[in-house]
């Protein structure tokens, strides 16, 4: 048995009865449960329709995301999240650089090296080294005026946790942020890369060993041993070539407003829903959000 939702943004709630329907009676569906109108609907289907990636092309033109997963399992015991342009909207590297004034330079390196096209820990340092001089207290001022919550959040964190999950906020970014990010956000632990500071100053160097692909996974199959989960209790969300790794090893691997070579690898791919489709696709409904 396979569920199908249909999702979209929740600001934008433009999901159609009758385009629910109608794909529900094309693919022999069971009858369709709203969990909330206009905005996120599934529906039983028997095994997985041989169409689905046509269907789900067709919907992404409508603003509305699909999903087919099996029905089993499916509600997740732990959470595993990047934080970069998942958990928040921004990448903290490109807005320190910013800071430093070398902002376009080093996004455009950030693009590239989450695209896939280079390698993750050479990029780093590359980076990183353009920030030396910058002083540390430009962290604090960063995470107070630039960075904001990716929409859903802290409904998606919040729910889970209400329900007997763990969440473990995994990034390539830094401990500077994930430890601010996943205090306000309510995660149980975090792990990210250590900037290097003296005097007060950035030195331009990152801690080794560098958390990148890898880290992400040993944090997976580390955290679930570590609690007596095993890794198919696992929802993996993130966005970029880096977190292909989690993303393919867990048993639900979101890729959130991907970059479209790590969409292309996975089979759940939210590019219209906020966070809160990782609590949809779960099965739950808008009235057991915890808010």
């Amino acid at each position: 048995m396979f569920i199908a939702t249909l999702l979209t943004n929740p600001e934008r709630p433009v999901l159609d009865r009758a385009a629910v329907e109608s794909l529900r009676n094309a693919w022999g569906g069971g009858d369709a449960v709203w969990l909330d109108p206009g905005v996120a609907a599934e529906f039983a289907v028997q095994a997985m329709p041989e169409n689905r990636w046509q269907v789900w092309q067709d919907f992404q033109g409508l603003g509305v995301d699909l999903v087919v997963q099996p029905a089993e399992g499916r509600r997740k015991k732990m959470l595993l999240a990047d934080m970069d342009s998942t958990m928040i909207e921004q990448e903290c590297i490109d807005e320190l650089a910013d800071e430093a004034g070398v902002g376009p330079y080093v996004a455009d390196i950030t693009k590239r090296a989450m695209n896939g096209e280079l390698d993750f820990d050479a990029a780093l340092r590359e980076r990183v080294g353009l920030l030396k001089g910058l002083p540390v207290s430009v962290i604090d001022q960063v995470i107070r005026d630039r960075i904001t919550l990716m929409p859903g959040g802290p409904v998606l964190l919040a729910t889970m946790k209400a329900n007997g999950g763990y969440a473990a906020l995994v990034s390539g970014g830094f401990t500077a942020f994930t430890g601010a990010i996943a205090a306000q956000l309510g995660f149980d632990e975090n792990r990210a890369n250590t900037l290097l500071h003296e005097g007060g100053k950035l030195t331009g160097a990152v801690a080794d060993p560098i958390l990148g692909k890898q880290a992400k996974v040993d944090a997976l199959v580390e955290i679930t041993a570590r609690l007596g989960l095993t890794e198919a209790d696992v929802l993996a969300v993130g966005d970029g070539a880096n977190d292909l790794g989690m993303l393919k090893r867990a048993g639900a691997g979101v890729a959130l407003h991907a970059k479209p070579v790590v969409a292309a690898e996975c089979d759940i791919r939210i590019n219209h829903g906020d966070l809160t489709a990782l609590l949809y696709i779960q099965g739950y409904a808008a009235e057991d959000f915890i808010r």
